[in-house]
């Protein structure tokens, strides 16, 4: 209806401050915080942490500081964006589709089994390298997500790591580990 509908008084639709915008208890927004909060307290570590990068006296360029000074600000920006949003009865829809179980409850043996990948990524990328550990780390992810069988995942884990530490290595001259992989030509 509009204002003249109704006698000249906007009518607005209003739920009590104890519900959320679908109706359950406001205690129930606090999941969804976390996100947007751990977004805010990334951009203000990435804000901070920008402070200490050494610049050198006059410089008339961009200088190193420019790009993680705008990435914290968007990380900040986003983050109070979307807290507001949640505070205000803006929720998170339900995923509807027919291969999302909504009732699931989380499966800790395949985020236990992603962790221990990426974990091993970060042990293992000294010592082995980055095109070893990648592949480790694809294939493990893949396992983990089901795929079978393990060879194939490894296979195509290794084809990206070994372009990837070329591309780095050799196109964009940055440092990536090449481990034992070291004397092969394109890894040293």
């Amino acid at each position: 209806m509009t204002a003249r509908e109704t006698g000249g008084t906007p009518t607005v639709a209003t739920t009590p401050a104890t519900t959320t915008r679908d109706g359950g208890p406001s205690r129930r927004r606090w999941p969804e915080l976390l996100l947007p909060l751990g977004i805010t307290g990334l951009g203000v570590f990435t804000l901070a942490d920008a402070t200490t990068i050494a610049v050198t006296g006059a410089q008339n360029t961009v200088g190193p500081r420019a790009f993680p000074f705008a990435v914290g600000a968007l990380l900040v920006a986003a983050g109070v964006a979307v807290v507001v949003a949640v505070l205000t009865g803006h929720r998170g829809e339900v995923e509807d589709s027919e291969d999302v179980d909504a009732t699931a409850g989380t499966d800790w043996v395949t985020v236990a089994k992603l962790t221990g990948s990426f974990a091993a990524l970060v042990v293992l990328v000294e010592p082995l390298g980055w095109p070893i550990a990648a592949t480790l780390l694809f294939g493990g992810t893949a396992w983990s997500l089901g795929a079978r069988p393990v060879w194939r995942p490894l296979l195509v884990g290794a084809l990206i790591a070994v372009g990837t530490h070329v591309l780095f290595t050799q196109v964009l001259g940055l440092f990536l580990p090449a481990g034992p992989l070291g004397g092969v030509i394109g890894f040293g």
